[in-house]
């Protein structure tokens, strides 16, 4: 077992105890230091859905009760040219939500914890009625998908897209891209997964 302090709630800080949070490969990647930059004793986790149980002073947008989320990122500059268009992830200065080093000089720890402490900015509600554990791919995985769909302006329905591989990315993005209303076509290496594409995420098609 390790143990570990969290900081002090900042004036901006949302104190979250985590409910749920799912597995990322960027994970296991960060774990095992196949980046060659990892930290160690580190505690991933960047898909996070949990409870509010305390804000600071100056927090707005959160209530102790809340259900929210946190994924990738956990503070940055709110000063560059990103910060001000709402691309944080471009800021030189974000922080991640583990094996990074917050403003205090402390590490930072992630989700697979009982608690973790995040600047408001980057935390989200969970709407009502979407269960909390289902939630939690969508704020790494789902948000890849849906963040350049709707970045490129491709949410109106009728498009026809391809989702090239079927794993963790792939599957939300089928099952995106059918919430909007598109014919999807999964493209994969072998008819291993066909079933899984077209008879429980809905796809359109089918390619090897």
């Amino acid at each position: 077992p390790y143990t570990y302090t969290v900081r002090n709630t900042g004036p901006e800080d949302v104190v979250v105890k985590v409910l749920y949070c799912g597995i990322c490969h960027t994970d296991i990647h960060q774990a095992k230091n196949h980046l060659g930059a990892s930290k160690y004793p580190m505690v991933p986790g960047h898909e996070v859905v949990g409870e509010v149980v305390e804000v600071g002073p100056e927090v707005s947008k959160h209530r102790v009760g809340d259900v929210v989320g946190v994924g990738v990122i956990v503070g940055c500059c709110r000063e560059c040219r990103p910060c001000k268009a709402n691309v944080e992830q471009y800021c030189n200065k974000r922080i991640w939500s583990y094996n990074d080093v917050y403003t205090d000089g402390r590490p930072t720890q992630g989700g697979f914890a009982s608690t973790i402490v995040v600047d408001q900015k980057f935390v989200v509600p969970i709407p009502a009625g979407l269960a909390p554990e289902q939630a939690a791919p969508l704020l790494c995985a789902g948000v890849t998908v849906y963040s350049p769909l709707k970045h490129f302006g491709l949410t109106a329905p009728g498009l026809r897209g391809g989702i090239l591989g079927l794993g963790g990315v792939g599957h939300m993005g089928v099952k995106v891209a059918k919430a909007m209303g598109h014919h999807v076509t999964v493209i994969s290496s072998s008819s291993r997964k066909r079933a899984e594409a077209m008879d429980e995420l809905g796809a359109d098609a089918y390619l090897v």
